[in-house]
């Protein structure tokens, strides 16, 4: 019986299998994931983390006999956009950012907010500078390019994309790969901050140092 004082999960994944030809990367897994909580995947390489979070993006389809639930209700993601939709973004460990385009443009990629037929970068900059600031990530300035940033703050740009969609749930892939001290230090701040906004976070990782 669940916990009363507990709040309901944000993801609950049941009995879920994968198998890719005669390999089985999953096998019966059950997943809990409350608001506000950060939970960490951890396992060896080829373990299973990541397939398991691209079936709950949507991005690999599970097997039957699975069930997904979002907020208590059941689903089942046919796309990474779909999952979007219901509140998941997946921050993949290459940040897939666009290093010739400013850190304004990277955040709204692809969704430029627009006054008629042009993009509105009046409301584009300031907004990106508002979910910087939300996140207290520390950016020169909004209209600097991507390519010029470290690595940990290339990440900062990444994780405010994903959260300028408004994201219930936040999964990162080997978060602190190739991060020095400073920067690990940085998304741990971060990831903080999201925490006190009551966003849920994954941490896929092969050292259990990391978590």
């Amino acid at each position: 019986m669940r916990d009363a004082t507990r709040p309901a999960p944000i993801v609950e994944m049941r009995g879920i299998e994968k198998a890719f030809g005669a390999v089985q990367a999953l096998r019966n897994v059950d997943l809990v994931l409350y608001p506000g909580e950060i939970l960490g995947l951890v396992g060896d390489n080829s373990a299973g983390k990541s397939t398991l979070m691209k079936i709950l993006t949507g991005a690999y389809q599970r097997d039957a006999g699975g069930e997904i639930f979002v907020a208590g209700q059941p689903v089942h993601f046919k796309s990474p956009h779909e999952s979007r939709d219901a509140g998941i973004e997946m921050i993949y460990q290459d940040f897939a950012l666009c290093g010739n385009m400013d850190v304004g443009q990277n955040i709204f990629l692809g969704r430029w907010p627009r006054r008629g037929l042009f993009v509105n970068r009046r409301k584009m900059y300031a907004e990106a500078d508002s979910v910087l600031k939300r996140l207290k990530v520390d950016v020169n300035s909004v209209y600097q390019k991507v390519e010029s940033l470290s690595g940990g703050r290339q990440q900062s740009v990444a994780i405010a994309r994903a959260i300028s969609f408004q994201p219930r749930v936040v999964i990162l892939d080997e978060p602190t790969a190739n991060l020095s001290v400073m920067a690990t230090e940085r998304l741990l701040e971060t990831m903080l901050e999201l925490k006190k906004q009551g966003v849920a976070q994954i941490i896929i990782s092969h050292r259990l140092v990391d978590i």
